[in-house]
């Protein structure tokens, strides 16, 4: 599932492309995506200029005069440009045309991803209770010592859930949880500040560095050029269940925590 560096990854890939062109036609193939697509997209975008494009944690958002598109990619979806006159696949199920010829084609074989829109001024129920972008200022170590609080709740999953910072998938926990030297199960409320400001630099640094490669392509994602990221070659932890730890040389554990795969070293991660 593409997390938070595969959007941005996307969102800027596509972004100079896009921004200030006139889309000129939407073409939606197949509506029946995770939610069914707004019958009047078409009426609020056509004829209308692309005044910005950015991303809301798992989302992006393409700014029209009265309000954005939300994309979300689902499970297995991506984003790419391609010129007028490429026939569309299977699975290519929306197209978004533009007055330089350039196609934003939608491509998403599972049809998890959405493609909504948020009127000017409305606050979206998808958006509105979303946590601080880990990126930012916002998100740092006193707001997290208030996350953390007298929380029983596993740390992993803490900083998993999109209310409390958005965009801190299974991938990237696992690895900056690895860098911090934090058992992924241990109690939220347990960890020191000390300790915690060494997760959110390393959540900061995971993120950023996964940015720069260009995301993990570990199934299904590729950039909106196509390519795919190579952020996997630097995983220390996720995926590597069994193998040594790059750090002391004992075999990685797995186990299931919140219904997902925790790969984590009994030795370094306390």
């Amino acid at each position: 599932m593409p997390e938070l560096p595969e959007v941005e990854t996307t969102c800027r890939g596509i972004s100079p492309h896009i921004k200030g062109e006139t889309l000129t036609k939407l073409k939606v193939r197949n509506p029946n995506l995770r939610w069914p697509i707004p019958d009047f997209l078409a009426e609020r975008i056509e004829g209308k200029r692309v005044l910005d494009v950015y991303r809301r944690g798992k989302y992006i958002l393409v700014c029209f005069e009265g309000g954005q598109v939300m994309l979300h990619l689902g499970m297995s979806g991506s984003l790419r440009i391609v010129d007028e006159g490429i026939e569309p696949q299977k699975h290519d199920h929306v197209d978004f045309c533009f007055s330089n010829d350039h196609i934003l084609r939608l491509t998403d074989p599972r049809r998890f991803g959405s493609v909504l829109w948020q009127s000017e001024g409305e606050h979206h129920a998808l958006l509105y209770k979303l946590g601080p972008e880990p990126l930012s200022e916002s998100f740092n170590v006193d707001y997290l010592v208030g996350c953390c609080a007298s929380k029983k709740t596993a740390i992993k999953s803490l900083i998993m859930d999109s209310k409390v910072v958005v965009g801190v998938g299974n991938i990237y926990a696992t690895e900056a949880l690895f860098i911090s030297g934090i058992d992924p199960r241990r109690s939220a409320g347990n960890i020191s500040k000390a300790r915690l400001l060494i997760l959110v630099d390393a959540i900061k640094d995971v993120l950023a560095a996964a940015i720069k490669q260009g995301g993990t392509t570990l199934k299904d994602f590729v950039g909106s050029d196509g390519k795919p990221g190579y952020f996997q070659q630097k995983l220390h932890a996720y995926g590597r269940k069994g193998e040594a730890c790059v750090n002391c040389l004992t075999p990685l554990t797995e186990v299931r925590l919140g219904q997902r795969s925790t790969v984590f070293c009994k030795h370094c991660q306390r």
